[in-house]
């Protein structure tokens, strides 16, 4: 990395120009390599060309596509030029993504041949590939523009699924910081990191970001697909993966195929974006003995880094984050605004937002004027520092006046020796205001009953937690971020337990 950039879009390593940069795996059977050397004249050719195409600084560029290694030429290119990136979630219905371009007004959006049609009408948009896109670029040197404190690199829109997406501003200052927070301890340059997660979310595009920075090789799959994902490691040789739990959960489920596949390279699993549960922890344990297993925990609106391991040398229980990193300042308030051991996560970091894009109103809701970032997650606090998450705000239910937070009867219902994992959500309830169900993906080679589970769930925890009704599914349904669909499994909760009070 070019640590004495102040420009986002210039973090690439100073590696061997001929190393691997991105293994792109779009074309599965044909995956195209491209080196530093590469990525760097594209990258610069990308910046001298959208600055001849008009485009002034300050003003956005929208990137609406799959992974791939053009989507990460363009984002560092529109960074270095003094333009803002903004990555949109191409999984976003058309109406959304529609709503997503109008809140951001982008000069140009560069799109992926699947996506084109999403684009609507009035655009000014490029496809990638095209001889248009290849017109766009103006190849020769560029010196990366040098952005002002707090000057913005970059929007990232919230998933959208409790309403209207947030788009998120965030300063090249904040993410060279997170970036180089990341580079400490290494050098991480040997390592080949599996990215499957989508480069608009910001668990895969930070951890690109490091990856480039580090001069490591980034082994770049279109989407996460867990036949693919399971081979690519034995393929590529991949020594870090980092993957939300539930990714991981369903590589498991393919059980013949990851026990014939080597996965022995892999040294190092990052997980984030949900808990993890003591039984997945066990079985990523011992899939991988090799690796070592880091939990973690980021927000896009503050940044990727947050906790770490414990600065007196004591070992990290495996369901804690940890103890705040250096630079990074936590507060956890209750609902009387009183500094407890148990409350909402307060934040402020140099990597947190410049605020919501054309959002006044929430951002002054979210961020106070000192640059505390209320993250509406629930977390507590031990008596050695450690932090411990417990649940979202907005996903909490009260059942006959007990808050029940999903997270942590889904923890405890996934110590069920035949449960592979838990999600549980609310349906009304006359009397007691909600109750809770539980969908159960069960363990290869099990049947757990409905009984099973709430026999278990009644021994384990309080009784208002116990589920009222078990769905057994397959596999958890994810949204565009590879998180639990939430929002999916409420209205399949709904819609049963209404059939069920219909029979009753």
């Amino acid at each position: 990395m070019h640590m004495t950039s102040r420009n986002l879009g210039d973090i690439l390593g100073g590696a061997d120009p001929d190393k691997a940069a991105i293994i792109d795996c779009r074309e599965w059977h044909a995956p195209r390599t491209v080196r530093y050397r590469e990525l760097e004249e594209t990258v610069n050719a990308l910046a001298r060309g959208l600055l001849a195409r008009g485009l002034q600084r300050g003003e956005r560029v929208a990137i609406l596509a799959a992974n791939r290694h053009e989507f990460v030429a363009a984002y560092l290119a529109a960074m270095r030029a003094g333009l803002v990136a903004v990555p949109v979630n191409h999984k976003f219905p058309p109406a959304m993504v529609e709503a997503v371009l109008a809140d951001c007004a982008p000069r140009l959006v560069l799109v992926d041949a699947e996506r084109r049609a999403a684009v609507p009408t009035g655009y000014a948009a490029i496809e990638f590939g095209t001889p248009e896109w290849q017109a766009l670029q103006d190849p020769g040197s560029f010196t990366p523009v040098r952005p002002e404190p707090r000057e913005p690199a970059m929007v990232l829109y919230t998933s959208g699924s409790s309403g209207k997406p947030k788009g998120v501003l965030l300063s090249h200052e904040g993410h060279l910081w997170a970036v180089r927070m990341r580079l400490r301890g290494g050098p991480y340059d040997h390592h080949r990191l599996l990215i499957a997660a989508p480069l608009f979310h910001m668990n895969g595009l930070g951890t690109l970001k490091f990856a480039l920075a580090a001069s490591a090789t980034v082994v770049l799959l279109p989407q996460f697909q867990t036949r693919h994902y399971i081979e690519a490691i034995a393929r590529f040789r991949a020594t870090w993966l980092t993957a939300v739990p539930p990714m991981l959960a369903m590589m498991f489920r393919e059980k013949t195929l990851f026990e014939a596949t080597d996965v022995s390279s892999v040294s190092a699993i990052r997980m984030g974006s949900a808990p993890v549960s003591e039984a997945l922890m066990a079985q990523v344990r011992a899939a991988f003995p090799n690796a070592r297993v880091v939990n973690v925990y980021g927000t896009t609106e503050a940044g990727p880094i947050v906790f770490g391991p414990d600065p007196g040398g004591r070992p990290k229980p495996d369901a804690a984050l940890g103890w705040p990193q250096q630079g990074v300042e936590l507060r956890l308030v209750d609902a009387q605004g009183r500094e407890a051991q148990e409350g909402e996560l307060w934040q402020r970091t140099p990597a947190v937002m410049l605020g919501y894009l054309n959002d006044p109103e929430r951002t002054a809701r979210t961020l106070e004027p000192d640059g505390w970032y209320k993250s509406g997650d629930l977390f507590r606090r031990d008596a050695s520092g450690c932090y411990w998450f417990v649940g979202r705000v907005d996903d909490m239910f009260v059942s006959g006046g007990e808050n029940i937070f999903p997270p942590e009867v889904e923890l405890m219902l996934a110590r069920h020796p035949d449960v592979a994992q838990a999600a549980v959500v609310a349906v009304p309830d006359e009397i007691k205001g909600t109750k809770p169900v539980a969908f159960i993906v069960p363990r290869p080679g099990t049947q757990p009953s409905e009984e099973d589970i709430k026999r278990h769930a009644l021994a384990n925890a309080p009784a208002y937690q116990h589920p009222r009704m078990v769905i057994f599914v397959p596999e958890l349904p994810l949204a565009a971020t590879s998180k639990v669909d939430r929002k999916q499994l409420e209205r399949v909760a709904l819609e049963q337990w209404k059939a069920l009070e219909e029979q009753r």
